[in-house]
């Protein structure tokens, strides 16, 4: 059973500098020179707190900020209607809307969150670290749901933002949707949900058993997922039919390498043909473009571009218990990082 509710966010004061200077993405897509840009922007940019030189730093920037007023604390408890609008790499203008409101966590035996992607014990064991020293959720994970489209207010936004991939407005709202009867699906954040569950293990406390969350149901018209293609130093004599350059609209799985493209004989998902194949240091990138220009550069061997995974079958999946490759999905936009963060006091 889901359990959601408001809370009392902690978000920039208006002395902090124009809100366009002091958010982000999410930490785990910024490169090391996009941190550095960000760092530039302003002393109080969010990724001086997720991804700080270390924990101890952002614990003190957060302790910092906090005395200095460059933080406030909302009055109340209020959950937030979350509105982006972007341009998706596939160059459509969409909206997405949301609900941002704390989440109980739950382990995943429960059912009610289900996970979809692997996890990795590096990055949670750094997000651990740094969820220990500072002791407040920084950035919000993103969570699909069965149940109705969030109703947007018909007023004028309390925060509004050109983000790095959308158009973000934020409206605090009252009355909740009754979310207890829908399981949730992790669309982002599966290293940082597993993160809250470890933390709240050890601290034991019911402050650090809810964390900030959007809920989006799958209804959303503005709802995307697109692929992320694989760029392989070696794909092991992996093969197929030589075809023409294909168009935006794939075939199946293809291969491309020597400036040549080849249909890769597949059944089932496209993630799961590739990770069959087993290839051999494998990058990431949402842009076709990009694999097939890492190939003629010679950076790689190879890069299989693959189609979008069906929500239906994440949701399916999931539901089952099982676990999917690595990137099997890309929701875009991603969540902007900045705009609220939950104190677990």
């Amino acid at each position: 059973m889901a359990e959601v509710r408001p809370f009392r966010a902690e978000r920039y004061a208006e002395r902090a500098g124009a809100l366009d200077n002091l958010v982000a993405p999410p930490y785990d897509v910024l490169s090391e020179e996009q941190r550095r840009e960000y760092l530039a922007r302003s002393p109080y940019n969010v990724v001086h707190l997720t991804l700080p030189d270390s924990a101890e730093q952002a614990t003190s920037d957060l302790a910092a900020w906090r005395a200095e007023g460059i933080l406030e604390r909302e009055p109340a408890e209020t959950a937030w209607a979350l509105s982006q609008r972007y341009t998706g790499p596939d160059g459509v203008e969409r909206t997405r809307n949301g609900l941002v409101v704390s989440l109980r966590i739950e382990p995943y035996e429960t059912k009610t969150v289900l996970p979809h992607e692997r996890t990795h014990a590096g990055p949670k064991e750094e997000r651990l670290r740094l969820l220990r020293a500072t002791r407040t959720q920084l950035e919000p994970i993103f969570l699909l749901h069965g149940g109705p489209r969030v109703a947007l207010p018909d007023r004028a936004p309390d925060l509004e933002i050109d983000g790095p991939q959308s158009h973000d407005r934020l409206w605090r709202v009252g009355d909740l949707p009754d979310f207890s009867d829908l399981q949730l699906l992790i669309a982002d954040g599966h290293h940082r949900y597993e993160t809250a569950l470890a933390f709240h293990a050890d601290d034991g406390i019911d402050a650090s058993s809810w964390m900030m969350v959007v809920l989006v149901s799958s209804a959303e018209e503005g709802l995307t997922i697109f692929p992320t293609h694989r760029v392989a130093q070696d794909v092991d004599g992996a093969g197929g039919t030589p075809i023409d350059e294909p168009g935006e609209d794939l075939p199946g799985v293809v291969l491309y390498r020597s400036g040549r493209y080849e249909l890769i004989p597949s059944e089932g998902l496209d993630v799961d043909v590739v990770d069959s194949l087993h290839p051999e240091g494998v990058t990431y990138t949402a842009q076709r473009a990009e694999a097939v220009a890492a190939v003629d550069r010679g950076d790689a061997a190879a890069a299989f571009l693959l189609r979008p995974t069906p929500l239906e079958a994440v949701f399916e999946r999931a539901r089952r218990g099982e676990v999917m490759p690595q990137k099997t999905t890309y929701f875009f936009p991603k969540l902007t990082s900045g705009l609220l963060f939950q104190p677990l006091d």
